[in-house]
């Protein structure tokens, strides 16, 4: 009986999640709900465009030119979503959407566009991920085979930053910027073919644009592979798709050369200032400082409105301990974009190093708003702990604690001696066993990270007279990280699988 109601229970949420795909107009299965996918999109857009660079602010004109364009193709969608679209500073060519409607588009990508009817079809393909639901499938997916998952963080390689944030982004953010399907990509192909030709737009600038595409894959561009070509793979089968879609839509349409490359002239006259930050960052994460140093100021010789170029020549000083210059070269970057979590974060970092704690405690948390990240949380535990605020020093190791960041060990370990000795049971689990002559063993296991010592487990038991009692037994000696230790209780009889009666009552970091 059990497993018939079992079975009617799944059948019903099966039957219940079932849905019309609003673009193709067939059943499927999706156990996230529009509302629950435009909440998400909405939730997790600006800790996404932080992890990858920010905005590219400092060509409104283009954002402005890229918005209009995604805004007429997105309408041709018929499904009314709150469509929004993002030009991001990153030099790595790709575009991602998130459900809801919320459409990114890296500059690296425009500038190998040439015009606005690939543009239109890199949008249109976009748009049709979110309005055709492909992450939301995903997601279900995912939950069918391995329950709800939830990402702590959100690592991605297009990006300096992706790998710093914690805690706002979850698995809905990293499925953004993940490897759609075969059959995802033919339909966002297809159905976004339609929408720009409905706008107006010639629909082979989408042959055009993965035409281009596979001659690029094929000459492997170390920036493309990593970039576009991780989540949405082209191929010769979506050429020849896209020829054939193209061949059955209206013919002709706007082709946009001109107006994309008068849209797009700013920034491409500034690559190769872009050109040399990037390679200043490549050989700043190689430790070649006077390297990273020149290609900075070439940077910022060509083009100094750029608040990024500024940033790397302060993380240039910073690396040299250079803390002043590092806080004056943050200062510019922050004085032309106030809005992007590094910047506040690395100078909050220098002013922690010179001393300046009420001013980086400021600079840290103002991190913490625009995208949470270990090292902020991290640095924040280091000044709350001098100053002797345990309980906030806690509460900022806990959240480093559990991220996968390269500060993790260390916040576990900081973590272990500011805790453990008020809150053993958290970091020492228990289990209970019985000998041969059914007499209590306890075990306990050290899961700190650090040596730990004196560990006492109280133990529950009812005496010979019938009244409840505690007796306490010391486990000797040190235990060393993720080994266990026992001691025999020498109470019994305790039955194996019963209830285990012990609570760790103290423990300490051995020195």
């Amino acid at each position: 009986m059990r497993n018939t109601n079992f079975c009617l229970i799944i059948l019903l949420l099966f039957l219940t999640a079932c849905s019309v795909n609003p673009v193709t107009g067939k059943r499927e299965l999706v156990m996230v709900s529009s509302a629950q996918e435009i909440s998400m999109g909405k939730q997790n857009y600006a800790p996404m465009q932080q992890s990858q660079g920010g905005k590219y602010d400092v060509d409104p004109q283009l954002t402005s030119y890229v918005q209009r364009v995604g805004n007429e193709v997105a309408a041709q969608s018929g499904v009314s979503l709150p469509y929004e679209f993002v030009v991001l500073n990153n030099s790595v060519p790709n575009a991602w959407a998130l459900p809801g409607g919320k459409i990114a588009i890296n500059r690296g990508l425009l500038v190998e566009l040439e015009s606005e009817a690939e543009l239109a079809a890199v949008l249109g393909h976009e748009a049709v991920h979110a309005a055709a639901r492909h992450t939301a499938k995903q997601m279900t997916r995912g939950n069918l085979m391995q329950g709800l998952v939830v990402a702590t963080a959100v690592a991605t390689s297009d990006s300096d930053y992706g790998n710093m944030a914690i805690g706002g982004a979850t698995l809905l953010a990293q499925l953004g910027l993940s490897k759609y399907g075969r059959n995802a990509e033919l339909e966002s192909d297809y159905y976004g073919m339609q929408y720009m030709s409905k706008a107006g737009y010639d629909p082979q600038g989408a042959v055009q644009l993965q035409e281009t595409f596979v001659r690029l894959s094929e000459g492997r561009r170390s920036d493309f592979i990593s970039g576009l070509f991780a989540s949405h793979p082209p191929s010769v089968d979506r050429v020849r798709a896209n020829r054939q879609t193209a061949a059955a839509l209206p013919a002709g349409g706007q082709r946009g050369h001109e107006e994309y490359q008068q849209a797009i002239r700013k920034t491409m006259q500034n690559m190769p200032a872009y050109e040399a930050y990037d390679e200043g960052r490549k050989a700043l994460s190689e430790k070649k400082v006077d390297e990273a140093l020149s290609l900075a100021n070439k940077a910022l010789n060509l083009y100094n409105d750029e608040a990024h170029f500024h940033a790397l020549r302060g993380d240039i000083r910073l690396v040299a301990d250079k803390y002043d210059m590092a806080i004056t070269n943050y200062n510019r970057a922050i004085n032309r974009r106030d809005d992007f979590f590094y910047y506040h974060l690395q100078r909050g970092l220098a002013r922690k190093e010179l001393g300046q704690t009420d001013a980086a405690i400021v600079d840290l948390n103002k991190s913490l708003e625009f995208m949470p990240t270990a090292s902020a949380h991290y640095a924040l535990a280091g000044i709350a702990e001098q100053r002797g605020d345990t309980a906030a020093a806690i509460g900022h190791y806990k959240v480093v604690a559990r991220t996968s960041s390269s500060y993790s060990k260390a916040a576990t370990v900081a973590l272990a001696k500011l805790d453990l000795p008020s809150n053993p049971g958290a970091y020492i689990p228990r289990a209970c066993a019985p000998d041969a002559n059914g007499n209590l063993v306890v075990s306990v296991r050290n899961d700190t990270g650090v040596q730990v010592s004196s560990v006492v487990v109280a133990v529950s038991y009812t005496d010979s007279s019938g009244r409840s009692a505690l007796k306490r037994h010391a486990i000797r000696g040190q235990i060393p990280p993720g080994q266990i230790a026992s001691v025999n209780t020498g109470l019994g009889p305790y039955t194996a699988g019963g209830n285990c009666p012990v609570e760790v009552v103290s423990a300490r970091v051995a020195e």
